[in-house]
Order: structure tokens, then sequence, then C-alpha cells
């Protein structure tokens, strides 16, 4: 990508992602599963249909067709020849991280190797010099070498690699031709507790390193809620954008994205959410759109709820945080960590048990021994975080409420700074209180014998667990001031779906159970 073009770049609002968290099945899709071919299909209709102005193509944790662009060119010309992909639509690589994959580390050479024949091909059919693919997002970037590795593998493996000689005069370069792009861009996608925290070290030695006129950085919202608690990932971000905004002003340009669902759990940002959301997040450039957003509500609102987001975006600057701020948030953030452990570590064996009966929606690898990695949580391992969301939710056990309690242990000045950094906690947290069912706890707790039995584990340990949690939702309804349960005809439907998959799930009774969740995921508009 030349200096002039790099200047002059568009930075696309909205990315289209894989995330399998829709309940309902687009109409286009004829399986349960979308895989394969579908997938460039949905890129397709990503672009042209819903107006995302940027997909990301993801190789991490699922098998993925890295020829995905002369697929697209080739299937759907009549768009892209007036769409050129990498100047007014943009596809992204998610390549592995080498450090956290197995036995198939090596697919990031694959999809690497790939990126100058997809230039090659865009060349031929736009009869002009054409990069489609230039940037790549590294997940579970946790340092700067990481991505200056990244960005010097690609030059050095790939690009110096066209000057080889390979007999006489003869070098790479007059055999199969020279190599574009000549360097790539790197996203770090920063997942963990620290390296949120602490972004700004992460992306500083890369930008000296690199000298970028623009730089994006991805930060991860369900990662974080799953790990560590809902709050902790909102305040986390909210961290993470008031840092870079510090470091935009002493280098280049930085560009967020936020990698967010459509619950407040896994990010709030839905179809019709968006002004909470763009009020509640400011500083940001993109944000991904996941499949919940995209098919679980009707088309036109989806397609409206796009436009909007590529015309409000960027929204304005972040919130600063000064250094007393931070020491305050970085204690809330403690508090709000160990709470919310200590409560993950007991419910374990039944979110666990719940989860094996989330659909899945995309083809993906196991993420458990030599293929891959697990989520583990205070010494427990979990499901992924959209699978964990939506074992809490078929439960009537928002995740959002998890540790609440530790609500009553903020001092004053913590209250406070909790309140000003996180504007919308009274809007979210109410709006999900009513897919909370205190109904479907109290069976749980009647039925403790069954209910521990089915789950895994000692029937003393469900009940403190269950206890905990409803000491919990006290909390909210004590400090927030308002009641939980469902009020809305759609919420009491849910509840009632909910209570049914319960029912079902203590009898084993599978094809009922999972009927159930998935009737109750379609009201509330996502899996997890």
């Amino acid at each position: 990508m030349s200096d002039s073009l790099d200047k002059n770049r568009v930075i696309p609002r909205t990315m289209s992602t894989q995330h399998p968290d829709n309940a309902s099945n687009p109409e286009w899709n004829k399986e349960d599963v979308i895989h394969g071919n579908t997938e460039v299909l949905e890129a397709y209709y990503a672009y042209s249909t819903l107006g995302c102005q940027e997909v990301m193509w993801d190789s991490e944790g699922k098998d993925t067709d890295t020829r995905v662009s002369r697929k697209l060119l080739q299937k759907y010309w009549d768009y892209f020849a007036s769409h050129t992909i990498g100047e007014d639509v943009f596809l992204t690589y998610r390549i592995p991280n080498p450090k956290i994959e197995g036995a198939e580390k090596k697919i990031i050479v694959e999809t690497l190797q790939n990126i100058p024949v997809a230039s090659d091909v865009a060349s031929m059919v736009y009869k002009r010099e054409i990069t489609p693919i230039f940037e790549v997002i590294l997940p579970f970037t946790t340092e700067a070498k990481e991505i200056i590795m990244l960005f010097n593998y690609y030059k050095k493996a790939i690009v110096a690699a066209e000057d080889a000689p390979l007999y006489e005069s003869t070098t790479v370069k007059d055999w199969i031709g020279n190599v574009k792009p000549k360097a790539l861009k790197v996203i770090p996608l920063v997942e963990d507790f620290d390296s949120i925290l602490h972004v700004d070290n992460i992306v500083l030695p890369y930008l000296k390193a690199v000298k970028p006129k623009q730089q994006r950085v991805f930060i991860a919202r369900s990662d974080p809620a799953l790990n560590y608690g809902y709050i902790c990932a909102i305040l986390l971000t909210k961290i993470a954008l008031s840092k870079l905004k510090a470091l935009e002003k002493q280098h280049c340009e930085i560009h967020p994205i936020l990698g967010v669902g459509s619950k407040p759990f896994r990010g709030a940002l839905s179809p019709d959410n968006i002004d909470n959301f763009l009020e509640e997040y400011k500083g940001l450039s993109t944000v991904t759109i996941q499949s919940a957003f995209r098919y679980d509500y009707p088309a036109e609102q989806v397609k409206e709820g796009i436009q909007t987001l590529n015309q409000r975006l960027p929204n304005s600057n972040p919130e600063p945080i000064s250094a007393e701020e931070e020491e305050n948030l970085i204690g809330i953030l403690h508090k709000c960590r160990q709470h919310y452990e200590h409560q993950i570590e007991a419910l374990a064996p039944i979110i666990n048990s719940v989860a094996v009966y989330v659909p899945p929606r995309r083809a993906r690898k196991l993420h458990i021994g030599l293929f891959g990695y697990s989520r583990c949580v205070a010494g427990v391992c979990l499901p992924r975080a959209i699978s964990f969301a939506a074992a809490l939710y078929s439960i009537g056990l928002p995740p959002e409420y998890i540790g609440a309690k530790v609500l009553t242990t903020l001092t004053e000045k913590e209250w406070s700074t909790l309140n000003k950094h996180y504007i919308k906690m009274n809007n979210d947290l109410k709006q999900m209180g009513e897919y909370v069912s205190l109904s479907n706890i109290n069976m749980l707790l009647e039925m403790s014998h069954t209910t521990a039995k089915r789950a895994g584990m000692s029937e003393e340990k469900l009940k403190e667990a269950l206890n905990a949690l409803l000491e919990d939702l006290t909390t909210v309804e004590q400090q927030l001031n308002f009641k939980l349960g469902p009020k809305g005809i759609a919420q009491r439907k849910h509840e009632n779906f909910t209570n049914n998959f319960l029912l079902s799930y203590l009898q084993k009774q599978d094809t009922e159970a999972k009927t159930a969740l998935v009737e109750s995921a379609k009201l509330r508009k996502c899996l997890g």
C-alpha cells in the first residue's frame, strides 16, 4: 500500500464479523450452520445489501477459505466492478496467533502467503494495480513484539523472498512475479485484563518501529466480560480508549475498533440501541456488526442501523481519565473481578452443563487440547463467551448480574467514578432485568438435589451459588431502585421458554430443551 493511499485511505466504520451469536438463520442460508461458500455469499450480502464497509474474514478458531477475494470477484462482479475491494469496501483477515495455537500455528503462513495472490487476481480483474487485502488482525496480542514480529515476518519471509536467486540470474520475482503489498498493516486485538489496561504500552513500540500514518487498534468486549465480569469489561474499555487518545496526540492517528455483541454483557450494540451505545462508548472509529445484529432484527431496521453507524462514527472523543480517576477505576476493577471470579467458580458446572444445548451457528474447531485453547477463569474452564452468555440467559439469569453484590463494597468516591464512566448502567441493567426469572432460580433451589446431579456438582455448592446469585439480584434492586423480572409480553413469553428449557434439561429431554432454548433466544434477539 503506497504512502499516498495510506494517508488518504478510508477507515471503515462497520465491520461484519462471523461471530455465531444469531438465534435466527438468515433466509439465504438453507442449513443451521453457516460455513464454506455460504460465508462468501454472506460477505457479499454484508457489503451489498446491509451496507457494511468491512468484512472480517476469520482464520482464528475455524477453518477458513483463503481464496475469498477471488470468489467474491468471480461470483459478484456486477457489484464489485463499482465497489473496489481495498478502496471502497474492505476485507480484513483475522489470523491465528502462533502463541496460542497448537498443531496448526503455521496456518498463519498459509494465510499471509495468500495475500499477494489476492493482489494479483484483483489487479488482473480491475486492470490496474489493486491491493484488496493489506491489513490483518492479530488476536490475543499481549506484547508489542508480537505485532512487530508479524510485520517483519511478512516483509522478510514473504516480500523479500521475491529477490531470492533460483537458477543462475533468475529470481523468485522473475519466475512468479513480484509480491504486493510490500508491507502489511497489523491491527493488535487486545483481549486480556493487563493488555487492555496497558494497551498504550503495546501500541507505542510498534508505532516507533513501523511509523505508520494511521493505526487501528481492536479492543475486545466479549472475552473480558466472560473472564472478568461485565462491569470490568466496560471500565477496561473506557481506560483503553482514553489511553489511545492520549497516545494519538503524541504520534499518529489512532482508530479504535470495538468488538461488540447485541446485549449489554457483550457490548450492547443492536439496531434498537444505537443512540445509547454511541453515548456510552465515545472515541470509536469502527464497530463490529455481529451475526445477531444482522439476522435477529428486521432487515430494514438492520440496514438503517448500519447506515446510522456509518454516518455517525467516529463519535467524538472519549472521556479523558485522570491519574486519580484511573486509580479509582483500577480499585473498582479489582473488587469486581474478585467477586465475579468467586461466583463463576461455583457456577461453572451448571453453565457448562447447559451450554451443550446452545446450537452452533458456525463451523468451528474445538478449542481444547491439541487443536486450540479453552477459556479458563478462576481455575475453571468455561465455554466461549456467546455460549456462556446463552446458557445463563436460557435459565433466566442474565450474566450482567453475576457478582453485582460488589456494588455494596464501593466507596462514595468509587460510586461517583463508576457513574461518571459507565453512564448507561441503570439503563442497561434495567433493560436486562426483564430477562431475570426469580421463579427459575427458586425452582433450581427447590429441586437442588436433581439439579446438582444433572450439573455434576455437590448440592451444597449449588445452593451456595444460587443463594449468592439471589444476593446479587437483591443488590441491584436496592442500589439502583428497580424491580427485576419480566414486565412486557415478549419478556413473559421468554420466561416461559426458559422455564420449559429448565424442566426439559432436568429431565434430560434433549430435543425439547434445545427447542425451548432457541425460542427464548429468538425473543431476546440473540443467542448470547
